[in-house]
């Protein structure tokens, strides 16, 4: 028989990072000595008090169908979180909690554009976010910048790109790939233009306390009641609290939005996972005391990964001041991305992920949420695959 496939869906391309990690985790169980740079993940437990309390709410029976936008206790938990940390009030009413921080990302999009919108992606971006906006139908517009600006677009560049067909743009900071981080000034001057352009943000904030060397995270919704009117939120408790597998993300948006994204939601999914919520809870409520320690272990292998880059022949990286990636350019190399992580992979053993998969075809992104010593000899083979090219 022969199948006819959506243009929706043939249009996309598979993620890139899921691959590599995939691919690497497969030669690994073949018993290759392989270092993966590529997962998007802590390499830290999730804190034992939120297990605990997913656990207890199995064992109590938390196991039926919730409100689709989530249970209560959590949507509170939330705005509470968001008045206590970032000054922004929200009702419950205006909190959708999902499937993932990119399950939110998704919502958010399918409900404010469709067919003929235009959707503003500053490059390097997020994989999913130009697949996300195809599937809904609309045109994603990149905006590209460079290692030289440290990846930031300015506030000129997007009055620029704007246009009459313009409905968001999306903004991340701390950014994946780069872990580049906008400081409160730049975060506003945006603001300030989309403000003024009665231009949609979706800011993707899932980094907010993954931050080094004194960077400072200021939500854009933060600096008037317009920038709020103007922004949704999207989070998740993936990145800060190792819960990348619970698929447990929540946004903020102004009330229309928000019921338009639980409709949708309630068409899908219907509610993230009962038990899961109630580990929610527990994180947003109970102690953070684990984000020190894990700060610092970044912190170390971020500073060693920067400057071990920085000695390589052909490499030259700027140091993220958040997330848990580095992004190194490698133009000097005279590869480009892919080739570049192909022949990587299979001289040396060490899978990274190209930066054409983020729009940015001159570098390649490397996540430091991995133990010091694969970092160590990662870097080492990729030294020693850089001199080969020397030759």
């Amino acid at each position: 028989m022969e199948y006819k496939i959506s243009q929706r869906a043939a249009s996309l391309s598979p993620s890139l990072t899921l691959a590599i990690d995939a691919k690497a985790k497969a030669m690994k169980a073949a018993g290759e000595d392989v270092v993966g740079f590529g997962a998007g993940e802590p390499d830290f437990d999730t804190p034992q008090h939120i297990k605990d309390a997913a656990a207890a709410a199995l064992a109590a029976g938390f196991t039926k169908y919730t409100p689709s936008s989530g249970i209560p206790e959590l949507r509170e938990a939330i705005a509470a979180k968001f008045q206590r940390e970032n000054g922004l009030v929200y009702k419950p009413s205006q909190i959708i909690v999902s499937c993932g921080g990119k399950h939110s990302c998704f919502n958010v999009i399918l409900a404010t554009c469709e067919a003929g919108d235009e959707v503003i992606i500053p490059a390097p971006y997020w994989l999913s976010y130009p697949e996300m906006v195809k599937l809904a139908g609309a045109r994603p517009v990149i905006l590209e910048t460079t290692d030289k600006t440290e990846f930031k677009v300015t506030p000129d560049a997007l009055l620029n790109a704007i246009t009459s067909k313009t409905r968001l743009l999306v903004l991340n900071s701390p950014g994946n790939p780069t872990g580049s981080v906008y400081s409160p000034e730049e975060i506003k001057a945006l603001g300030d233009v989309c403000v003024e352009k009665n231009v949609l943000i979706m800011s993707d904030e899932i980094y907010e306390h993954l931050l080094y060397d004194n960077a400072k995270h200021r939500s854009v919704a933060s600096f008037s009641p317009a920038h709020q009117a103007h922004t949704v939120i999207v989070h998740g408790f993936a990145k800060a609290w190792s819960m990348t597998g619970w698929r447990l993300g929540f946004l903020a948006a102004p009330e229309p939005i928000a019921r338009a994204i639980d409709a949708i939601q309630s068409h899908s999914t219907s509610n993230p996972t009962s038990f899961a919520q109630k580990g929610g809870v527990a994180a947003l409520t109970g102690p953070r005391d684990h984000l020190k320690t894990w700060l610092a272990e970044f912190d170390k292998r971020r500073r060693f990964a920067h400057q071990k880059l920085n000695s390589i022949p052909g490499i030259s990286c700027v140091n993220a001041r958040g997330a848990f990636y580095l992004f190194p350019n490698i133009s000097k190399t005279g590869l480009k991305s892919s080739d570049f992580c192909a022949k990587l992979l299979e001289t040396q053993k060490v899978a990274a992920v190209p930066g054409i998969a983020f729009g940015a075809d001159d570098y390649i992104r490397l996540s430091y949420a991995t133990g010091m010593s694969n970092i160590e000899k990662g870097l080492d083979r990729i030294a020693r695959f850089c001199a080969s090219l020397a030759k």
